[in-house]
Formats: structure tokens, sequence, C-alpha cells
């Protein structure tokens, strides 16, 4: 039997099912699924994505027997909607549309009023009696499909477009006439063959095939590709093609078209929200060039009349469709849909696109109203979307000088330098620079930048815009639809309303929850994580299994992870308390230092500064285990390098400055990545791990002598790659503790373990164990030292690896499994194998990244440590690692 490529749904039948998605795309699923419960929908057929995949496995040929399959769907919608494709009387328009399995909202292309010609167009006034309509929907046809299918840049027919309303003295395009867009279709022609060297195609049928491919052809353009590979979406997946009968928002005002979301998308409160235009085509909605209109009276800060009130019934009949909807999929729902003479029809429903706050309040909300489980929820809410929560929100008792106020599309509230394009976002993120992407109107080209960018602001464009919904799927602030803002390209520059001017480079602040745009950076304060987030975190550890912990070296640092649910320290690195300003000297004293004796004098002054860093740590772990790292980076890192810095310190210590020289030159090392650092300076200078040692030891034996503390410190030797380091290391750890426990009479109880950060640690890792009461994979340097990449370097060339598909992600964000993970696996397995109660975890900056956190939990780690704002994303992902197994 031949593999069937092609599926059909209309008049309540479909042969897909909204469970197809990996075979139909999420919109042919979805229209397949809504057909099947009697949803009003246009009917029409669903090219597969096995199509797309053998489309691009042989070389952009399409499979046997397909043309035969879309001419029989063809005929079925033809015989459902009483209209014949390419006929002259009485035509059938298509739209074609992209249907990925995940949403990519505005990243592939569409066609809509496909079948139009100079003869089918006279039908269309026939069928509808409204000459205008006809010709607006013509016009629409010729600058979409020569811009989508023919590859023509869409300026050039917009410019055609804005010369014919200057010329016409109108500012909409509803206000060109029947002739004004009947001239302009013959302009936009005679530019197309001007441009591209042939006539715009005419054939009905060579148009539906050209926009097929295209379509399909959309799934590698580079904003698709970036868009992939920014939200991890394989490009095997392909996408679907969707082939649908036309209906018309734009042939009168008993028409509209609209996208609307079942619960408020940034906030996540539960009320229908959206918006739409009267007399309109879908693209009119998205595209900012017409102001929306809301969909609800009294909602938002419109004046424009709602749908609610211009067109009544089909509200009503939309509300009851909502509610059907997201019952149905047990889910809030992003929807379309278009109304042709008063009749409503649904033109799609996906799981909608959520900022964090709603995402977590509608989670919790349909646990109470019992429409999904606490299971459910929890794996409802991203591990990367808390990201948005975990930050600082505007102070409000700051003063700022608000110079305009847009929608507010994507809450959270950021500062920057203005720059004026993608490109410019993006290299100015490449060095570093914190910037605002101000643009008129955002479109999908501009995907690059807007990852670059700090937040983005928009003069056009409502809550359902391009730059509101991709910014609420990547998380990141915006105010779109400002029009107290004029952008001025060339000038570089953006005025307001108030008479401000903000050029290129200068600083501006965007609040995305309230819209407000402030001049210059206004200070922000940390979230409060209470409410139904608080209800969230206890569901989601009640179902984890891996204990997180976090990264700090403060108390403030530790504070903040402790409010954030932090289980204890996974590493504190004791190398950022040496450079505080009243110990510098004392650590350079000890460095220069030519003789034991010396370098323990200047030790002598920093033990008590260790003391209190660690009584600090303590206290606010409060028993929980703290790991420590004793000293890890190379000497040279303490001492200056600029000449005058050298010349003032030659006088402070009263050391010639030829002195210090000669020390920096007799440091240097090539390559101190790999050079004198770690457990290799516990074996040259041991004082300097004897000094941290003592003071780890007499500030927990004090804090449980004095306050009643249990303390269990867990002491970690640093850059371990032979069993023989850490023997000798823990030797001398055993020791001074033991001296301190016994010198002040306390009982306190220690750990001693390394870091597993090179290959051979990890390789021999059952050696390594008989020395080791835990290990911990620092996975930072294990990616530098098993990759043979500087992570510190590696930025300037890693993002091609990623662009062509070397490597998936980059290894410093998410750890590769495929080979740093098969050394931290090897190590885990060997490492319990030697000494089977051996607690296990790690440290690196992968401690805080979902899906390594995910491997983490599978490979039976104890537990995984992050920094403090991220402590509550590896939580989540924890959790939903642990619901996975149950699946």
């Amino acid at each position: 039997m031949a593999r069937k490529y092609v599926y059909f749904f209309g008049e309540g039948k479909a042969e897909g099912r909204g469970d197809m998605k990996e075979l139909l795309g999420g919109k042919g699923a979805n229209l397949a699924e809504m057909t099947s419960i009697g949803l009003p929908v246009p009917p029409g057929f669903t090219l597969s994505t096995e199509v797309c995949t053998e489309f691009y496995k042989n070389n952009r040929q399409y499979p046997d027997g397909l043309t035969e399959e879309v001419e029989k769907n063809l005929a079925w919608v033809e015989e459902l909607m009483g209209k014949k494709f390419g006929d002259a009387e009485n035509p059938l328009l298509v739209s074609v549309r992209s249907g990925a399995r995940a949403s990519m909202p505005g990243m592939m292309d569409t066609v809509l009023n496909l079948g139009l010609n100079d003869e089918t167009v006279k039908g269309v006034i026939k069928q509808s009696g409204d000459e205008r309509f006809a010709y607006d929907s013509y016009r629409r046809f010729i600058q979409m499909y020569s811009n989508v299918v023919l590859g023509m840049s869409g300026e050039i027919l917009e410019d055609l477009l804005e010369e014919m309303k200057e010329e016409r003295g109108v500012e909409l395009d509803t206000q060109l006439s029947a002739a004004d867009l009947k001239a302009l279709v013959q302009q936009f022609k005679d530019k197309v063959k001007e441009t591209l060297g042939r006539d715009f195609p005419t054939d009905p049928r060579e148009q539906l095939w050209g926009a097929i491919g295209a379509v399909f052809g959309s799934w590698m353009n580079s904003r698709a590709i970036t868009y992939r590979r920014l939200n991890n979406i394989p490009a095997e997946w392909g996408t679907a093609v969707n082939v649908q009968a036309m209906v018309f928002g734009n042939m009168g005002d008993d028409c509209a078209t609209g996208v609307a979301f079942t619960r408020n998308p940034s906030t996540g409160e539960k009320i229908f929200f959206g918006e739409f235009l009267v007399n309109a085509q879908g693209e009119d909605v998205v595209a900012g060039i017409r102001t929306p209109q809301p969909i609800n009276k009294g909602k938002g800060d419109s004046d424009l009349p709602s749908m609610e009130e211009v067109l009544p019934e089909c509200y009503e009949q939309l509300m009851k469709i909502q509610q059907t909807l997201e019952t149905h999929y047990r889910d809030m729902q992003d929807i379309e849909f278009t109304i042709e003479k008063h009749k409503l029809y649904m033109l799609q429903t996906r799981t909608g696109k959520r900022t964090a706050r709603a995402a977590v309040q509608i989670a919790v909300d349909m646990v109470k109203e019992g429409l999904i489980n606490e299971k459910e929820a929890v794996l409802r809410v991203e591990p990367r979307q808390l990201d948005q929560l975990l930050h600082p929100s505007l102070d409000p008792k700051a003063s700022k000088k608000v110079i305009a106020k847009g929608l507010p599309a994507s809450p959270g509230a950021v500062n920057g330098e203005v720059v004026f394009t993608a490109d410019e976002a993006e290299e100015a993120a490449r060095i570093g620079l914190k910037v605002i992407l101000v643009r008129i109107e955002t479109s999908p080209e501009d995907i690059h930048g807007m990852h670059a960018a700090q937040g983005i602001l928009t003069a056009r464009g409502g809550m359902t815009s391009h730059a509101a919904v991709v910014a609420r799927g990547m998380g990141k602030c915006c105010v779109a639809g400002c029009g107290d803002i004029k952008v001025d390209y060339a000038k570089q520059q953006f005025a307001t309303k108030s008479g401000a001017v903000i050029r290129k480079g200068e600083v501006i602040t965007l609040d995305g929850s309230t819209g407000e745009v402030m001049q210059g950076a206004v200070p922000t304060v940390s979230p409060e994580l209470t409410g139904d987030f608080a209800m969230l975190m206890e569901w989601v550890d009640k179902f984890r299994k891996l204990k997180v912990r976090t990264n700090a070296d403060t108390p403030n640092d530790a504070a903040v992870a402790r409010k954030f649910g932090a289980e204890g320290i996974g590493l504190c690195r004791t190398e950022h308390m040496f450079f505080d300003a009243e110990r510098i000297m004392a650590v350079r004293e000890m460095i220069l230092s030519e003789e034991v004796e010396g370098r323990k004098k200047a030790l002598a002054k920093i033990l008590p500064m260790q003391k209190g860093d660690f009584k600090g740590l303590f206290r606010e772990m409060k028993g929980l285990p703290v790991t420590i790292r004793l000293l890890d980076p190379p000497l040279h890192e303490f001492l200056p390098q600029k000449e005058e810095e050298i010349e003032e310190i030659s006088k402070v210590m009263d050391v010639d400055a030829s002195v210090l020289r000669h020390k920096v030159d007799y440091l240097h090392e090539f390559n101190p990545m790999l050079g004198h650092r770690g457990c290799r300076l516990g074996i040259t200078y041991p004082e300097i791990y004897d000094m941290q040692v003592q003071a780890i030891m007499e500030a927990a034996c004090e804090l449980v002598q004095e306050e009643g503390y249990r303390i269990v410190p867990e002491i970690m030797i640093p850059l371990v790659g032979h069993v023989k380091e850490l023997e000798i290391m823990r030797a001398n750890v055993v020791r001074i503790a033991d001296g301190v426990i016994e010198r002040l009479g306390a009982k306190v109880e220690y750990l001693i373990g390394t870091m597993i950060e090179l290959p051979r640690a990890a390789l021999t890792a059952d050696e390594v164990a008989t020395q080791a009461d835990f290990f911990s994979f620092g996975t930072n340097d294990l990616t530098q030292t098993t990759f043979g990449l500087s992570r510190d370097d590696a930025g300037k060339f890693l993002p091609q690896y990623v662009e062509q598909n070397i490597l998936p992600n980059d290894p410093f964000v998410t750890l590769d499994q495929r080979g740093v993970g098969q050394l931290v696996e090897m190590g885990c397995e060997k490492g319990r194998k030697a000494r089977p109660g051996i607690k296990l975890g790690i440290c690196g900056e992968h401690g805080g990244d979902p899906e390594s956190v995910i491997f983490c939990h599978r490979i039976g780690l104890d537990y995984v440590s992050c920094s403090p704002f991220r402590v509550p994303i590896a939580r989540l992902a924890a959790a939903h690692a642990a619901l996975m197994d149950e699946d």
C-alpha cells in the first residue's frame, strides 16, 4: 500500500487527530481536531511532515503520488465549498500555510488568496458583488506571493502601495477605492516583471505548487534556523503544509479577523484576551499596520469599539468556542479566527505562548479548577521560563523620567543602550554591551537581534504583534505599539511626544509590565516569590529526587539562594575572597615571600578574615551542607600586571619594583588554566591550604560550641588528576582539621572530597574514590579539558559550530552528554564501585541548565549546584526529570 502523504479535514470529518502533531504539524493536527469536535473550520488538507523530509532528502523533489493526492483532496474542498479552483465564474481561493509540530510564530511563510488572476478576480467580483474587495485581495496576493515564492523584496511593492496612498491623500489601505486597487494590481505585475524579468504566474496550479514549495523551503530559511536553534527544535522534524479554503475578513464592515488567547498570556489572568480588525485579513492584525481593537468591552487601554459591541452575535459564539477549546485541550489556547458576512470561522488553535508569570498562574489556577493535576501543572511550566521571574524589577521608590508609554507586551524591567537594527544588537551583545532594540515594528528577520537584546521597543503593533509574541516566547521584556515615539532610522534616533530625543547609544529603561519607557537607567529590586509561585514550587519539591544546592561565595549570595530554595552550598570559590581590598596586600605579601615562614606570617593576617567568611556562609545555610573549594587559580592572578600598579604596590609594601616585576615574570605561564593551580599549589605551597582548612574548621567548631549549630563542612581539593595528589592533600587536611578539633574541644564531622574536572580523574575515579568522601564534577573545566577548548576564547567561533550543526549547543551552556557527560557517568560508576556511599554532584554552570539537570538525574547524581538565581530553574528541571521517569 502506498504511503499516505495528504490528510483531509472539513464538514465535521477529519482524517487526522490532535495527537498527530509529529505527522501533521501543530496547525494541521489542531485543524483536524477542531473539525472533529464540530467547530466551524474552512475545509482543507494537510501535506505531512514526511513530505518535507522527502523533499530535503531528494534534492527538493516531491515523493511519487503526491500530485494525485493533492488533486483528489482539492476536489473534495471544491465539492464542500461549491466552487472550482481556477474557475473564472465561481473560483475557489485557498491559503497555503506552514505548520511545524512546535509553534514557530512568524518564522515560516504563508500565502493567502491564492488562485487569483485577471480572470478569476472577475469571478470573485461576481461572487461577492464587491469590486473593491476583489482587487484588495488580488493586490495582497501579488504582494505576498512575489515576496514569499518569487523571492522579491517586500519593500518594492510596499513602496508602490505607500505612493498610491500618498497620491490619494489617505492614510489607510482601506481608504483606497476599487479603481485605485485595480491600478495598483497592474503596477504590481509590471514591477514584478521589471524586477524579476518574468511575468507574475497566472496559472492557479502553478501558483499552488509554487506556494507549497516555498513553505517547505522556508523550513530552512535563516530566521527559522535561528528560531529552531534558540528553542532547541530539531531540523529533522520538518514542517507540514496546510492548504485551506479562503474565508474573507476583508469583504466589508460585517467582516473581521482576529487573534485571541483564552487567558491573558502576560499575566495569566482568567479572562478572554485578544484583538481584532474589521474589514481586514489576518496579517493586518499582527503586522501593526492598523491599530487593532479589543475583543472585550472595557478591557485594555484602547478607546476603539470592541468586538463585543461591533459584532455581538459573533462575539457570543466566539466566547463559547474559546471555552470549548480550553476545556478540550486543558490548556490556554492561542486562536485565530475570521468573520465573513457575520459568519465565524476558526482558522487555528494552538497552545498559547506565555510569560513565566502567566505560565505559573495558569498552571496553579487550572489545578484549582480541576482541569489538570499537580503533576501536569509542574510539567506545564518550562524550567527556562522561570528565568523571567527570578530577576529584579523596577524599584518602586526610585525616581524615573517616563518619556513614553506603549503596550505592556512582555513583562520585566531592563535598561540598555538604544540600537536600531538587529545586526547592531547582535554585535553589541557579542562584546558584552546591554542594548534595547528599537524598531518601528519587528519582523521575523529581526529574530537574532531580539534574542541578543535585553528588551524590545516598537512604535507599532499590538499585544499580539510579532514583537509581543516572540518576546514573550523568549522571555524578553517588550513594550510594543508605543505610538508616543517616532523612530527615524536614517538619523539613528527616536523622538517622543514629550519632546525627548533619544539617539543611538543613549540608555533607556523599559518596564514590560506597565508599558513605560524611561530615560536613563532606573534602579531595580529583587522579586518576591510568593503566592502561586510558592505553591508551584511546593509541588515541584514533592516530585523531584535530585537535591539542588547553590554556588555562593558570600553570605548575601547564600541568603538569596536560600530564599530560592537552595539545599546547601555545592561550591564556595574561596579565591573570590582573596581579592577583597583589605586582604589583597596580605595575599601579595604571601606570594612575594621567598621563605615558608614569611608566607605563613602573611597568611596569618588572612586567617581571621577567611574564618569570618566561612562563619557567614555557615550561618546563612543553618546546618545545610557547605562545600568549600580550596584555592584554585594560579598565583599570578593575584599579582599586579600594569606598570603603574607595580610601582604603587612596591611603595606600599616597601619592596623594590624590580623584585615585583621578577616575581610576575617568574609566575607567568603560557597556559595557566593547565598550569600551576589547584591541588598543585597545595602540593608546592601546603601552608596556603593549611590556613584555609584551619579557618574552615575553626569557624565550624566555634559555631557548634557557641551557637549550637550542626555543621559538617565539605572540604574540596581542586584539579586532582592522580590519586597520589589527593592522598597527600587528604593527609594534610586531616592533620590540620583534627588538630583544630582537638585544640578547641569540639565535636565536628567533616568530609574531604575532590572536584573531578580532568579527564584522567574521571577515567581513574575508582582509584581517586579511595581518598574521597565525595566527588563534585566541575563541568566547566571538564568541558575545557575534554574538548581542548578555552571557554574564555571559544566564544569567537563556537556560535558557528552551532550554526553549522557541528555541535547541537554551546557545550559551556548545555552539557555535552555524548562526550563530557560520558566522563561524568563513568566517574560516577567507578566512584560508587570503589566507595558505595560516595556523595556525587556537579557544580559547574551546567547545574542550572535544564537539559543538563535532567541528564544529572538520569545518571543518578545526588545533587546539582548552580548560581542562586537559577536554583528554582534547577528544582523545576529536576521535577520534570523525575516525572518523565513515570511516563
